[in-house]
């Protein structure tokens, strides 16, 4: 009997569960709303108004949280769900409507103009009698919104064209808001042309681009559904409509040229950001032809302004990436009443509707990476000081040709605090930022050598949460472009100079060390091949130790011990140290490094230079010297009197 009632409460699971699997999109923000309203009775609705407007919108989870509806702040109403109504004295809307039939219902949801043009184009009589139909009714609002001379021509003289009007309004079965599926296509009763549906992931449910308002209105003869604008029918696909309007001179003619006009012809459900004219016109005019000459860029740019689904402009209630047919993705979204791009509101014209998708029409014209040259990926992306320092270095003629290169381009904070004077030196440095191939980061791998323009090879470093080029680590998705690539990179680039032992003997601040290194018998070490981490102690560092600890140290034992623990035994670049690393040195148990204010610490003392690069490993400098902070980092941190560089609250 246990067994039995487990195996019923099993399916009884299994049975809800499918139940809420198998919800369309639109149950599923009917039922959140209907839960946001349940504390104001049964059968009431939680639905946000766009403030300003008389736009509203059924709420899921995230509109509920962020009170927000394509960036403009929402007010909460609570109003009775489709299909009920109040009742006086009653709390909530405990009544179903009343089933009448469509011409009746027609004036219960508040079409009464569609009811009103029903009269006078003698479509009474059908919408009355028997049947089974669906009735799209545009709202009073989307009358309203017609241009006067398109309504004129509808409703003068009760002629034919306003029943035409209406039919195209209308199928003959009854269909809900279930059945309404995203791609559906149904037969209308006006010579049987398509009304088209989609019915998209946020709830929302277009008709030829019209969104459904008030679903579900049931009738005795059908089903009404309150749409926000009047439909008109649809006979063109998208590309006899980019041929027949004037303003799409120049995009039929790139179509052409790229060889895309049979794509656009046949079946599909496509959504096209068509430039106009003048968003080609604002392009300079030499990247337009060279563009225009290639028939690889100008495939993918034109790839870029398509994706891959059909979009109704209604369908957009927040920022969403939606993937193009170039492969990458647009930001498509609104403010307000306007259609966004990338956050530009850049589309003039909506929902130009065709049998296979649907046209937005822009006045600027996007241009994908891919298309690009190096130059215009510096130039639009965030590195803008090295932009200008690649072109004063005498470098442009790379950045414009057909050369497969890849570009180191460092963040402007990476030249905080720089000279920016061009030098011969400087110029070196930036042929050196220029790798001689075209390199995807995804390709790279650990210890790969990558020559630059200037002759160097340098070294590839993969580490768990960063990919580095000797110190510069990349900041940033690849920028692809047609002939080369740019990485982004957190610094300039610091070529190796000899090894470890090189790199402290050129630099006075460690001429004490040195010394010790040579007392300690680890010259060889430091000069043989490796990858060490050197925490490399200044001569402040030794200068800050009182004598008598100082003269212990200068036993060539303990002096060597000392300093094997500064020495990490493996490669490790400042970009790569996150919150918390760990790092087994030559002699003890471990060393401690983490981040604060974009510095790095070790073993809490921070490290006043990084990243001094060497054939064999990396030198960062440290005013204190390790062991000794083991010692004493106690003592500090219980102390009123902290001394900052010694301790910090972690």
């Amino acid at each position: 009997r246990a067994l039995m009632r487990l195996t019923l409460f099993a399916l009884a699971i299994t049975l809800i569960a499918t139940g809420f699997a198998a919800k369309t999109p639109y149950q599923a923000v009917l039922q959140h709303s209907r839960i946001r309203g349940r504390t104001h009775g049964p059968n009431v609705c939680a639905m946000q108004k766009i403030q300003g407007t008389d736009k509203k919108y059924f709420t899921n989870c995230k509109q509920w949280y962020h009170r927000k509806i394509c960036g403009k702040p929402t007010v909460v109403s609570y109003e009775c769900c489709p299909g009920y109504e109040k009742v006086i004295g009653e709390k909530g809307c405990p009544a179903a409507l009343p089933l009448v039939n469509i011409y009746k219902t027609l004036g219960v949801v508040g079409a009464t103009t569609t009811k009103m043009y029903s009269e006078r184009a003698n479509l009474q009589e059908e919408i009355e009698g028997p049947g089974s139909f669906t009735f799209f009714a545009p709202s009073n609002e989307a009358w309203a919104a017609l241009p006067t001379e398109i309504l004129d021509a509808l409703v003068s003289n009760v002629n034919i064209e306003l029943l035409n009007a209406l039919h195209y309004h209308m199928i003959n079965k009854r269909l809900t808001s279930d059945d309404l599926k995203h791609g559906a296509s149904f037969p209308s009763m006006y010579q049987d042309f398509d009304v088209h549906i989609h019915h998209y992931s946020n709830g929302i449910v277009t008709v030829n681009c019209a969104r459904l308002v008030k679903t579900d209105q049931h009738a005795t003869n059908g089903i009404v559904h309150v749409v926000d604008r009047v439909i008109t029918a649809i006979t063109n696909n998208v590309n006899s409509l980019i041929d027949n309007d004037d303003d799409l001179d120049t995009l039929r003619t790139a179509v052409a040229a790229a060889g895309l006009t049979n794509l656009l012809e046949n079946e599909g459900s496509y959504t096209i950001f068509a430039p106009t004219n003048e968003a080609f016109e604002k392009i300079p005019p030499n990247t337009l032809t060279r563009i225009l000459g290639d028939p690889v860029a100008l495939k993918d740019l034109l790839n870029y302004h398509i994706l891959k689904n059909l979009h109704c402009s209604e369908s957009i209630v927040a920022g969403t990436p939606l993937e193009t047919l170039q492969g990458t993705v647009l930001e498509v979204g609104c403010d307000g009443e306007e259609m966004t791009i990338n956050g530009k509101a850049i589309v003039t014209q909506r929902d130009k509707l065709g049998t296979n998708g649907v046209i937005h029409y822009v006045n600027e014209l996007l241009i994908p990476d891919s298309a690009k040259t190096l130059l215009e990926l510096v130039e639009g992306s965030v590195v803008t000081t090295a932009s200008k320092l690649f072109k004063d270095a005498g470098l442009t003629d790379h950045l414009i040709g057909f050369e497969t290169l890849t570009l180191l381009a460092p963040l402007n904070d990476a030249f905080k605090d720089k000279s920016l004077a061009m030098t011969p030196d400087l110029k070196k440095l930036l042929r050196n930022h220029i790798l001689k191939e075209k390199f995807s980061s995804k390709s790279l791998y650990h210890g790969q050598e990558l020559e630059t323009l200037g002759g160097l090879k340098l070294r590839v470093f993969v580490f768990r949460n960063s990919l580095c080029i000797e110190n510069a680590c990349i900041a940033a998705h690849d920028k692809n472009g047609r002939y080369a690539n740019m990485f982004i990179v957190d610094q300039i680039l610091a070529p190796p100079m000899g090894t470890v032992m090189d790199v402290l003997k050129a630099d006075d601040r460690f001429s004490t060390l040195v010394g010790a290194i040579q007392r300690a018998g680890l010259t060889e070490l430091l000069n043989k091949k490796g990858t060490y981490t050197f925490f490399a102690p200044t001569n402040a560092a030794f200068s800050a130790m009182p004598p008598a600890d100082l003269n212990k140290l200068m036993n060539p034992k303990e002096l060597a011990n000392l300093l094997r623990y500064h020495i990490g035994e493996e490669f490790l670049v400042s970009g790569a140290v996150t919150s918390h690393t760990r790092m087994k040195p030559l002699t003890g148990d471990k060393l401690e490094l983490g981040t604060r204010n974009s510095s790095v610490y070790v073993n809490r003392v921070p490290v006043v230079e990084t990243d001094l690069m060497a054939t064999n490993g990396v030198v960062h400098a440290v005013d204190f010297l390790l062991n000794v902070m083991i010692k004493t980092i106690s003592y500090f941190s219980a102390s009123s009197q902290c001394d900052v560089p010694l301790c910090f609250s972690s």
